[in-house]
């Protein structure tokens, strides 16, 4: 058994991680601890001081108990507002903090990004212009290339957690382009779990998703790989018979 650990901001779709538990078909657990959101609001000072290392120390002594191998801070925004080298710097005092292995979503999209062997790609954001410009920016630090970004301009988490697949599949068509290798879709508020296989069909490319590439980024930090069809081109790297 491969327990993994994931610090979630407060509740919107958290549920989409008993069903990747699931489709993942394998002997992993996965272990959800919500911190304090503080005040939903998708702009830069109220993501920072969500991310604040306090914040984020208050739910890793659960995991701790729960017996994660690695935990990772599922949250997009609440990483890059940071930059690449602020992001860095809260990954490395929550691994101090937890004694384990840990990352984040916002550098879970560069590795997956790398992964798929994808070097331009279209951000399909929920985020007001300024916050997915942000993350545009992100990217880019880490050697990924932005074709475009769109921005629904959601100002609350709590709004993005209602949208269905309609919103979803709409939010995704606008924002992909002829030159994109592939679509991300950063908010862990969006649930996307569900939605993998049909959202790729429908672009005829691959998608990242905020839940989706936490939880690979978990595996990763713990040398797991699982090929998992249902969660998109992400989890079909690995043979299908596994040892």
């Amino acid at each position: 058994m491969t327990a993994l650990g994931f610090l979630y901001p407060g509740h919107s779709a958290e549920d989409d991680y008993p069903r990747i538990e699931q489709l993942l078909g394998s002997d992993i657990r996965l272990d959800v601890v919500h911190t304090d959101i503080g005040e939903d609001a998708h702009r830069v000072d109220a993501l920072r001081r969500m991310g604040a290392p306090e914040r984020l120390a208050k739910g890793v002594e659960q995991l701790r108990l729960a017996g994660a191998e690695a935990i990772v801070w599922a949250c997009t925004s609440g990483g890059f507002v940071y930059g690449w080298e602020g992001a860095q710097e809260q990954v490395r005092a929550l691994a101090t903090t937890a004694g384990m292995a840990a990352s984040s979503t916002s550098f879970a999209f560069v590795h997956a990004a790398q992964e798929i062997g994808v070097g331009r790609v279209a951000v399909a954001a929920t985020y007001p212009d300024d916050v997915a410009a942000l993350f545009a920016g992100f990217l880019r630090a880490g050697g990924v290339e932005v074709t475009g970004v769109h921005s629904a301009g959601m100002v609350t988490a709590a709004e993005v957690g209602t949208w269905d697949e309609t919103e979803v599949f709409a939010l995704a068509r606008a924002a992909d382009s002829p030159d994109a290798q592939a679509v991300l879709l950063p908010d862990t508020a969006l649930h996307t779990a569900a939605h993998l296989p049909a959202l790729e069909k429908e672009l005829g490319k691959p998608v990242l998703a905020a839940n989706q590439v936490t939880v690979w980024e978990a595996l990763r930090l713990t040398d797991r790989r699982v090929n998992a069809p249902g969660l998109g081109a992400l989890f079909t790297r690995e043979p299908i018979v596994q040892v």
